[in-house]
């Protein structure tokens, strides 16, 4: 593994971990629950949260750490003041999941004053480790004992044909419009984080959401696809923020540079 600071290692090790959780789960006839939301979880969900929530908490005790399966999450009056804290979705995909077809992530974040400056995503099914910090570049990894490999968005000539990744489980009406203003080549349909780091790897050129999604849904992304180069801005071309007062994002695109 490359020299990377003692932060970032410890929180691979710990999603390394929650990866092995999930995955002991996977293999199995696990039930189904519908939270209120109306979204799956599985005790892989719970299993992986318990990983990490505590894990963090111990090894970084002074931070503050936000969990899509924390049972309340914290007051916006409070965590306004945070001038950092984690954000966690232990098991990204749980539909994908379910479905059985590997396309499902753990995602880590660091924020520091509204914006991401470290992120780990495992991918349970391949093992493969992407991680980045500020300053530090990106970077994939597939085992404890594997190389590690940088990564870096594809530079895309103007008016050239775009590889153009999309949500498996959430399609969205008004994306063809979004669409319109480029000249689309290929389009491929991913589930989870994994489309940011298609795009961070050089794999695609552009990823819209305008459906809804969660901070840690992108975090951990969004702060790997900047350290390779890339963007991830709102519909009026600003860096995405966090720590909002609500949790739930607005409409955004991933860009290597398009």
């Amino acid at each position: 593994m490359v020299d990377i600071t003692p932060m970032t290692k410890t929180v691979v090790n710990l999603v390394r971990e929650a990866c092995g959780v999930i995955m002991q789960v996977y293999g199995t006839a696990f039930n189904v629950e519908t939270k209120e939301d109306g979204s799956p979880l599985t005790r892989a969900d719970r299993a992986s949260h318990l990983v990490l929530a505590p894990g963090l908490m111990e090894c970084f005790a002074d931070i503050p750490v936000i969990s899509e399966e924390t049972k309340e999450q914290v007051p916006y009056l409070k965590r306004v003041a945070w001038e950092r804290f984690w954000l966690v979705d232990p098991l990204d995909g749980t539909k994908e999941f379910v479905k059985r077809n590997g396309e499902f992530t753990v995602n880590v974040a660091l924020i520091e004053k509204g914006y991401p400056v470290l992120g780990v995503i495992g991918v349970p099914v391949t093992g493969a480790i992407y991680f980045a910090s500020k300053g530090q570049g990106a970077w994939r990894t597939s085992g404890p004992d594997a190389a590690t490999e940088p990564l870096s968005v594809r530079a895309s000539q103007p008016g050239a044909a775009l590889t153009v990744v999309k949500s498996r489980s959430h399609p969205s009406p008004e994306l063809e419009k979004f669409l319109s203003r480029y000249v689309v080549g290929e389009e491929v349909a991913a589930g989870s984080a994994l489309k940011f780091c298609l795009v961070a790897e050089g794999r695609a050129d552009l990823y819209p959401r305008l459906g809804p999604t969660m901070e840690w849904d992108t975090a951990a992304g969004q702060a790997i696809v900047e350290e390779a180069g890339g963007q991830v801005l709102d519909l009026q071309g600003h860096r995405f923020r966090y720590n909002k007062e609500s949790l739930r994002n607005g409409p955004f695109y991933v860009t290597a540079g398009v």
